[in-house]
């Protein structure tokens, strides 16, 4: 049975139907950004060709080879948008018919003068040969070794209500089309969207270059599972700061999209919204806003919190094994904030130190201490926390972070059921190091066993080695940074230099301070009986080793210009035995891979400890040795 594709699809795209699902072979596909990263097909109905430009969730099929040139496909979903003059077709759902085969007819690049009759719509249904909503599958014939396309009839493709035609009206008078957040992309042009918003963040003022400044986000979750961030700026955000509650629904339109910044965004999205003059957000009802889901998590186990990126944004549950008092911080710009550290357990046989930041620590904090002094054992449910691979691994709160004590979901019911039952009762071993009251996860290993086992290799190793500090590279020991705050709790730490008026320029904040932070980077060599190696250490590490702040050193070096004092304190600082707690791992230098070592702990050796270590490794080695 021959294949017809859409006889004029192409033109009655370009013409405005939207609502047909058109049959068309890819006749070419291209990449024309790689960041992010997005393709171009040359799509044919047969007699006429155009450009369009796939959606970012369409791309694994491109990668996969599911989509080829020569394939057929059925659009689903689509749009068509003017850009620099041309119409583009932008497709945004679509489904394989064939995989591959010959070009079908003789197609030519339409061009847009062109005319398709005098009604291109009614064109498009009658003289298909092939129907839309029929999928092909190809059956090779026993005798002639030939190929043929079996049709399957599937149900005839209704479009939702939202995208039919509403008669005709002038463009800028016609309602946006209510898509869902994954067809999102920069190349459409009117669009609302429908969502429920799930995270406020605070309002922030800032000041740079061109002045004064506030802003805010909210992160928003639609019907089909879509997550996207929403950001205003200055009068933007007088117009709908106090209208956005978390929780509801609204309709947004009218809005830029910009690639997200994933150091700040956590969300599954490459895009966000950025709101303008001419946005509009209209609060839906109730009864509107039943089918999108309250919140949306994608919990990791604590097990595999050790595997993750150091700084990624993951959702993980847990039962409350411990509450620590809230405690007050100093922070390094001189203002006091809160803390208070969690422990969490999960069935993986993993336990976790969650640590809570600010307001974190008078709300849910001081709500979960209650419960764990009372004997329960809440569940909690953590959303957009942030891993820190500081002293091992560990979880803390951001200011898009959310708690959910004891929620009521599938993964919370089951948690409690298994703690109930069995959790209760069985130990975890603790991925965060030195947690109190924790289990410590402390590997011993010798510097040799470093590059004889490998280690860092193929994942980041965690390790302690007990060594002396022999040597100290003076020069670059440490640098000038940046003290600002940026998303959040985070500190910018970025290296600062002298501006014109003497105060310190941050590049990457785009703002002048009169004080700058001093922090280590200090490049050590490390011995022990097995041999020597390089190790890097940063600021609380490095301030272990040296004794005293980077900002007194550098004051004292470059200031004061006391070499002699400078040389002093290094040579005082050497030879000491130290158990050095070590992330070993692999980074990019250049087109080759190098093996680094880091320093993320400096404790001095307690004798007593260590020897009580080196007899409970007595019985292991032992072992190995055959009595004759």
């Amino acid at each position: 049975m021959p294949l017809n594709l859409t006889s004029n699809g192409i033109p009655a795209i370009l013409a405005g139907d939207l609502n047909s699902k058109p049959l068309l072979q890819v006749l070419d596909i291209n990449i024309i950004s790689t960041a992010p990263e997005r393709y171009r097909f040359l799509l044919s109905d047969s007699l006429s060709s155009h450009y369009a430009m796939i959606a970012t969730q369409l791309n694994d099929r491109v990668k996969s080879n599911i989509v080829r040139k020569g394939s057929v496909v059925q659009l689903i979903e689509y749009s068509c948008t003017t850009i620099q003059n041309r119409k583009i077709i932008i497709a945004l759902n679509m489904e394989i018919i064939v995989p591959s085969c010959e070009i079908i007819g003789n197609p030519k690049m339409y061009a847009e003068s062109e005319t398709v009759g005098h009604n291109p719509v009614s064109n498009v249904i009658p003289q298909r040969t092939a129907v839309p909503s029929t999928n092909y599958s190809t059956a090779k014939n026993v005798n002639n070794n030939t190929q043929t396309f079996r049709p399957t009839v599937q149900p005839a493709y209704q479009p939702p209500p939202v995208y039919k035609s509403h008669g005709a009206i002038l463009k800028n008078e016609a309602p946006a089309r209510t898509i869902p957040i994954a067809a999102l992309n920069p190349y459409q042009g009117r669009w609302a969207i429908k969502a429920r918003v799930t995270a406020k963040g605070d309002l922030r003022r800032y000041n740079n270059a061109k002045g004064d400044g506030k802003v805010f986000s909210f992160d928003l979750l639609d019907s089909d599972g879509g997550e996207i961030r929403v950001t205003c700026f200055n009068a933007v955000v007088d117009r709908f700061y106090d209208t956005i509650e978390v929780g509801k629904v609204y309709m947004i339109s009218k809005g830029s999209l910009k690639p997200a910044k994933k150091n700040f965004n956590h969300l599954n999205n490459e895009w966000e919204i950025f709101l303008e003059s001419s946005s509009t957000i209209d609060l839906c009802p109730d009864e509107d806003a039943s089918s999108i889901p309250q919140q949306q998590f994608s919990f990791r186990p604590i097990s595999e919190i050790e595997t993750v990126e150091n700084n990624s944004i993951i959702d993980v549950i847990g039962v409350v094994m411990s509450v620590e008092p809230c405690m007050p911080i100093m922070r390094k710009n001189g203002m006091e904030t809160q803390k208070r550290t969690i422990n969490l357990k999960d069935e993986s046989g993993r336990s976790v130190e969650l640590t809570l930041w600010g307001e974190f620590c008078n709300r849910e904090g001081q709500k979960l201490q209650q419960l764990v002094v009372s004997g329960s054992s809440p569940v909690l449910a953590v959303k957009a926390g942030k891993v820190n691979d500081f002293s091992g691994r560990s979880i803390g709160t951001v200011s898009s972070t959310q708690l959910f004590i004891d929620p009521d979901s599938p993964e919370a019911n089951n948690l409690r059921h298994w703690f109930d039952k069995v959790g209760r009762n069985i130990d975890s071993q603790s991925i965060s190091r030195d947690l109190p009251g924790g289990l410590k996860n402390d590997l011993r290993k010798t510097v040799s066993q470093i590059k004889d086992e490998g280690l860092g290799r193929s994942k980041t190793d965690w390790v302690t080695v007990k060594a002396t500090v022999t040597f100290v590279k003076t020069d670059n020991f440490c640098y000038t940074a940046c003290p600002l705050k940026v998303g959040g709790d985070k500190q910018c730490n970025k290296k600062v230099a002298r501006s014109g008026s003497s105060k310190w320029q941050c590049d990457r904040c785009n703002q002048e301070f009169e004080e700058c932070d001093y922090r280590y980077l200090l490049q050590c060599q490390v011995q022990d009986h097995t041999g020597l190696t390089w190790v890097t250490a940063f600021q609380e590490p490095g301030e272990k080793i040296l004794g005293c702040p980077a900002k007194d050193l550098y004051m004292m070096k470059y200031e004061a210009r006391d070499d002699d004092g400078f040389a002093n304190v290094i040579k005082s600082r050497l030879f000491s035995e130290v158990l050095l707690k070590l992330k070993i791992n692999e980074e990019p230098y250049g087109e080759e891979q190098r093996l680094k070592i880091t320093v993320v702990k400096v404790d001095y050796v307690n004798y007593s400890s260590n020897t009580k270590f080196l007899l409970d490794s007595i019985p292991k080695s032992a072992s190995t040795f055959k009595v004759k």
